[in-house]
């Protein structure tokens, strides 16, 4: 991969600094998507080839970068192009895909697993369902125009869905059809650090931060219908809460 493909070398002669004229280059090539967000930028030694600089250079504009939130350091994976933010609002009881779709963009998963099986005593517990109840376990991958978003691990009482195959793209499209889908819901959110399985199934570095979200969701009738468990990432995933005064 290559940043000057059609853009002039570095101006000696110009009084602007070498560090802020290749700032410049490379802010131009992430506005006009010439690196994709989430994409890799070429490492420092390539760009002091590349552009006849030193080293000192090149890390000083890309610190510049950094700190304008448009580029991130991964430890031992390198500098990477920072995604959109994707901001979420308290105020909606809405699924992924509903949430990505409000936004103009695609969304898709990749499934880990899914299963069937009697209700675990910790997801009786969160669910309030009596032990041996049935329940239908899902755990995916979920995307945004093809960037990595978040971990999200789904358990469904079977009274909310007959067949876990019913399940396509999203879940709550599911429960929709099946007339079970949550009315309410509560949520707690923490910060965290991505375990190095997580991170390598969202394509980070083990220990950057991350937000954990868990929702319990329940039918008009007081029952349990849903209890999601999601990791989103820190750097593609804002909350907001608007509140007002009574």
């Amino acid at each position: 991969m290559s940043l000057i493909d059609g853009v002039g070398m570095l101006a000696k002669d110009d009084p602007t600094p070498l560090y802020l004229q290749l700032q410049k280059v490379l802010r131009d090539a992430i506005s006009e998507r010439k690196v994709a967000p989430d994409e890799a930028i070429p490492t420092e030694r390539d760009l002091s080839e590349d552009f006849k600089v030193s080293r000192i250079t090149v890390r000083k504009a890309i610190d510049g970068l950094v700190s304008e939130g448009l580029l991130t350091r991964r430890r031992g994976a390198g500098t990477f192009v920072v995604a959109p933010r994707v901001e979420k609002s308290f105020s909606k009881l809405s699924s992924f895909s509903e949430d990505m779709i409000s936004r103009g963009r695609t969304p898709r998963s990749e499934w880990i697993s899914r299963s069937s099986g009697a209700v675990t005593p910790e997801e009786a517990l969160s669910l309030g369902l009596s032990p041996g109840t049935l329940v239908h376990r899902f755990q995916r991958v979920r995307f945004s125009d093809e960037i990595s978003m978040a971990l999200e691990y789904s358990t469904i009482p079977a009274y909310c869905l007959p067949d876990p195959d019913i399940v396509d793209a999203s879940l709550y499209e599911a429960l929709d059809k099946t007339g079970t889908r949550p009315v309410r819901a509560l949520q707690r959110l923490r910060a965290v650090a991505f375990t190095a399985k997580q991170a390598k199934l969202l394509g980070v570095s083990a220990g950057d931060p991350g937000l954990f979200i868990e929702r319990r969701g329940f039918l008009s009738d007081g029952r349990a219908a849903e209890h999601t468990q999601s990791y989103y990432r820190g750097d593609s995933y804002d909350w907001v809460a608007e509140l007002n005064s009574l």
